[in-house]
């Protein structure tokens, strides 16, 4: 008794939704538009170029604690470790880049009018 209320009002709710949707895609027209799209495919485990992005971090901060004294130590020393992670990562970057390669795929997707 309690599943078959349960199925009633279900149904009474869907059914609304149910005789609007064929009314909705009859001034619609459907066709399938695919094209020709150029993937690039990088063999590495560190896609998101953390390692370079460290040691450049890193290395930066050593070069700027090197610079100054006082507060301007500290400065130079997070100055050269935010420009020597950026160096790092545009390095490991473009040396992925250099190992990458093309592909290319059909991809399709429907669009209506």
């Amino acid at each position: 008794m309690k599943k078959s209320l349960i199925l009633m009002a279900s149904l009474a709710l869907a059914a609304p939704a149910l005789i609007t949707m064929p009314v909705q895609a009859q001034g619609r027209h459907h066709r399938v538009v695919c094209e020709n799209v150029r993937v690039k495919h990088i063999d590495s485990k560190d896609n998101h170029r953390i390692i370079g992005t460290g040691i450049g971090a890193v290395a930066g901060g050593l070069l700027g604690h090197q610079v100054g004294g006082g507060k301007g130590k500290t400065l130079a020393t997070v100055g050269g470790a935010v420009a020597g992670g950026y160096v790092g990562n545009r390095v490991q970057k473009n040396a992925q880049n250099k190992k990458a390669y093309y592909t290319t795929e059909r991809r399709c997707h429907d669009v209506y009018d």
